[in-house]
């Protein structure tokens, strides 16, 4: 008898060791990575994706441009294939990152096509399967296998995927220490894991919750968006992404008694973001504020904040696969999900 969400939860759960793995692919190039970038002397990068790697494309730009003060972006891959002339400009060398779990994504191949063929500059792909397209249209092409899923969902591909573009902004803003860093998530994933999977339970269980929102500001908007989409998959519940202080401007509107609000607290800005859930626990809505220290769900991991904002990922997807699997759904295969979308 097929178990609901029996995959999906061993790769939430084994993100810990996948990381490890991802972060090992990166070290062996490391200096090949930071010649490379080096060498391109690039005035904007683009990271580029679609579905999940389209969040982590906005998590992804954020972080490096905080780090690196170069131009960063993020936008789908069909933007790039199909409106190159509002994507980028000819004229400023750019480095395009693409990236896809499948590296078969054709939104995502084409725009490696159109961008080749009309940019000034190079192109730099990571996904999770040799062989695949995907891995022969970059200049480099970084593959890691450790986040492989059999899910349609991206859990564990995702959270892989996007450490690898954390690991290669410090390595691309010299912060050698911040690098270092790394090495201590995949303790701390599995420390958050154990002490909060049964919170995450609770919550996604209870049925007076019906709808969910996701605040992220920063490099934590991406993340807040891909969160509200496994919600979306998984359980097709209502769910949506805000930046903190946006809530307030309108969808404020929709909280009720009902209401679950998932808030990525930083460090930077912590009063002002927890003022905001405040606001909306003054409302009737239930918090749930995950951050470094003092949250409803806290990392005490002592990762440097640049660092860190993977750990934001697991709790959240959890509640995901819990909301789903108490709704009688399967998360490994959800309602109308494509593992790849192949266009004609």
């Amino acid at each position: 008898m097929e178990i609901l969400g029996h995959h999906t939860k061993h790769e939430i759960l084994s993100q810990p060791e996948a990381w490890t793995a991802a972060l090992e692919v990166i070290a062996t190039q490391a200096v090949m990575l930071r010649d490379f970038y080096q060498a391109g002397q690039y005035e904007m990068v683009i990271f580029t994706g679609c579905g999940s790697t389209y969040d982590l494309s906005l998590a992804a730009a954020a972080l490096l441009q905080e780090v690196t003060r170069v131009d960063a972006r993020g936008l789908p891959a069909s933007e790039i294939w199909l409106y190159p002339n509002s994507a980028y400009s000819p004229q400023r060398r750019t480095l395009l990152v693409a990236v896809s779990r499948s590296g078969e994504t054709t939104e995502t191949i084409k725009a490696c096509a159109t961008f080749r063929a009309k940019a000034n500059g190079d192109i730099l792909t990571l996904s999770c399967y040799p062989n695949h397209p995907l891995t022969s249209q970059g200049a480099v092409n970084l593959i890691f296998p450790s986040g492989q899923e059999e899910s349609l969902a991206q859990t564990r591909a995702f959270s892989t995927l996007y450490l690898a573009t954390v690991a290669l902004a410090t390595l691309w803003a010299g912060y050698d220490d911040l690098f270092a860093e790394l090495a201590r998530l995949p303790a701390a994933c599995q420390s958050l894991i154990s002490t909060y999977q049964s919170l995450a339970h609770n919550l996604g269980s209870d049925s007076a919750i019906d709808r969910f929102y996701f605040l992220g500001s920063g490099p934590r908007y991406g993340l807040a968006c891909e969160l509200s989409l496994k919600m979306k998959e998984m359980s097709l519940s209502h769910s949506e992404p805000f930046h903190f202080m946006e809530f307030r401007h309108g969808p404020k509107s929709m909280v009720t008694s009902e209401t679950l609000i998932v808030g990525l607290v930083s460090e930077l800005n912590r009063a002002r973001e927890l003022a905001v859930l405040e606001d909306m626990r003054a409302q009737g809505g239930r918090i749930l504020a995950v951050g470094e220290h003092d949250a409803d769900v806290t990392f005490a991991s002592g990762v440097s904040e640049a660092a860190r904002n993977v750990l934001y990922l697991p709790i959240g997807q959890l509640l995901a696969f819990e909301r789903a699997i108490h709704k009688g759904l399967n998360p490994d295969r959800p309602h109308n999900l494509d593992a790849v979308i192949k266009l004609v």
